[in-house]
């Protein structure tokens, strides 16, 4: 199994690099890939901020990137439930934080968007200090 880097999943969803992206695409058709929870919260970064890709196109992105037969994620009932909250409104990044907060009471921050996001999520309940 080869883990791979976010410029990785980057060409292989944006494939705006034909090199490369075919180059990728060779390899993960033929290799089984890890990608770990961190590659994947700075893809969505890449793509939201480098790519301008909206929410609603980086969710269906990652999603199939992710259910690609040979991909295996780090964590992925982790990845799919921040998709999931993702596509409901919620930062990728909060979404990562409260997924991973699903056996805690609740979850601390001073963000109070995330809070009120959050609880139409129906995520972890967030509570400001």
């Amino acid at each position: 199994m080869l883990a791979v880097d976010t410029n990785v999943v980057v060409r292989y969803v944006t494939r705006d690099h034909a090199e490369q992206s075919a180059r990728v695409k060779r390899l993960i058709d033929d290799n089984d890939v890890f990608v770990a929870t961190t590659v994947l919260l700075e893809t969505e970064w890449v793509l939201r901020s480098g790519y301008e890709f909206a929410r609603t196109e980086i969710v269906a992105a990652l999603g199939a990137f992710a259910g690609l037969p040979r991909v295996t994620l780090e964590d992925p009932e982790l990845a799919l439930q921040a998709l999931i909250w993702m596509g409901r409104g919620m930062d990728f990044a909060d979404a990562l934080h409260l997924a991973s907060a699903l056996d805690c009471e609740a979850f601390v921050s001073f963000d109070r968007r995330l809070a009120t996001v959050a609880k139409r999520a129906g995520a972890v309940t967030v509570r400001v200090p």
